[in-house]
């Protein structure tokens, strides 16, 4: 694995947080039982729009929770690799945070099969979330009958980002809405001199990059199959998705495997690139930055298909105050801290009661389309697979990117999905 910078210091955080858990309980957690006040929430949330998003959702939390403290447990770097790695430690040594964050969906199959987490089934009705939340998300949200998480917001994937006056200067005028078009169109990009007409970085994001061909190959359903184990691996339309991904490799920056999403969206940014497949994260992202130039369209043959995720967070098994961390969770899943997170963060609420006048275009946009496209999960970000999985699909994208062997990446995908599918 290379490192970045930013990789570099989370290490650093990583180890002084073992160092903590290695110490044992201290007075000011309180230790278990002891009635502490403080609820430290774990996240991967360090900076840029992600932490103003948990900086807006604090606030609320000091507003509905009075007299409890929040901690910030934040590790950054990897889009949250790093942050996994350490909490994987604590729980292993029954040291967990009061809460941590967890992508909704397939992946907290993960932590439930490991009772690491505790049922708030109750806790929902008690909170009213279970009217308050759609009920294809309470669906998802549902395992063995069971409710183990409090999303707090309902982001997308297959998003392509645009540097606008990149585009315009290359004379394309309108947005690519099938494969043939945006080939054309990466084409005249690099006519004009643009080397890297579409910007990548490492593992997850090719992993995201390739859900989108084959979610335009193989159709929303088929793609769905993919992770629930009704679509075959092997077949002939995936080694068609696997083909055209390699085909838009070839018009990504070389350095992509040393790079993480926002080393490529600073591509765009400089204008060195035209094109960014990322989560809608990336337009408060852009937004903080003070980057206004940048357009948006879904990733092109992927039609009305709304590929999602959510941030959800949990009750640890041994939570140190877990009155605190209800109140944490009865806040994730407000009106009111929904709106104080999601108008910061650049994702949308899970709550269907949400006022679009209270967001910014992209969001509205995002809204509408959340209510009448069809939904499909995303392995890349959990909804859709088990880490165990996720872990396979990097390392074979990994291994992708240098020898480009469609045959050896269709089989590693084939051989995850027997080990870790559903």
């Amino acid at each position: 694995m290379r490192f970045t910078r930013r990789a570099a210091v989370a290490v650093v955080g990583v180890a002084a947080l073992l160092t903590v858990a290695a110490c044992g309980s201290s007075d000011d957690k309180g230790g278990s039982g002891s009635g502490s006040k403080k609820v430290e929430v774990f996240t991967w949330w360090a900076d840029g729009g992600e932490k103003a998003g948990l900086d807006g959702l604090v606030a609320q939390f000091g507003k509905d929770c009075a007299g409890q403290e929040f901690v910030n447990g934040a590790v950054a770097g990897g889009a949250g690799a790093n942050a996994k790695q350490v909490l994987a430690s604590r729980l292993q040594t029954n040291d967990p945070p009061d809460t941590f964050q967890a992508h909704a969906g397939a992946e907290l199959k993960d932590y439930i099969k490991a009772g690491q987490i505790e049922d708030i089934s109750a806790d929902y009705a008690t909170w009213g979330l279970k009217s308050a939340f759609p009920q294809g998300l309470i669906d998802n949200l549902t395992i063995d009958g069971k409710i183990y998480s409090v999303p707090a917001n309902i982001h997308r994937a297959n998003v392509v980002w645009t540097n606008k006056k990149v585009v315009a200067d290359a004379g394309i005028t309108a947005d690519p809405k099938d494969m043939a078009t945006f080939l054309a169109d990466l084409d005249k990009l690099k006519a004009k001199g643009i080397k890297t007409p579409l910007a990548l970085g490492k593992d997850w994001t090719q992993l995201m990059l390739l859900e989108s061909v084959l979610i335009t190959d193989l159709g929303p359903d088929k793609f769905t199959g993919l992770w629930n184990g009704t679509t075959d691996w092997k077949g002939a339309d995936v080694t068609k998705g696997i083909n055209d991904f390699k085909t838009l490799l070839t018009y990504t920056n070389t350095d992509r495997d040393a790079l993480d999403w926002t080393d490529a969206e600073k591509l765009v940014m400089d204008g060195k690139a035209a094109y960014q497949l990322m989560g809608d994260w990336e337009a408060a992202d852009m937004d903080a930055k003070k980057f206004a130039d940048y357009g948006y369209f879904t990733f092109p043959g992927n039609g009305d298909t709304y590929q999602w995720l959510a941030d959800s967070f949990v009750l640890p098994k041994g939570a140190k105050n877990v009155d605190g961390t209800k109140c944490w969770l009865k806040t994730v899943g407000s009106a009111d801290g929904q709106k104080a997170f999601n108008t910061k963060k650049g994702s949308i609420p899970a709550r269907t009661d949400a006022s679009p006048a209270d967001y910014p275009k992209y969001q509205q946009d995002a809204m509408a389309a959340w209510k009448t496209f069809k939904q499909v999960p995303s392995c890349a970000h959990g909804s859709g697979c088990s880490q165990g999985f996720q872990g396979a699909a990097n390392s074979a994208l990994g291994a992708f990117s240098t020898k480009q062997d469609v045959a050896a990446l269709q089989t590693a995908m084939a051989a995850a999905a027997a080990q870790f599918g559903k």
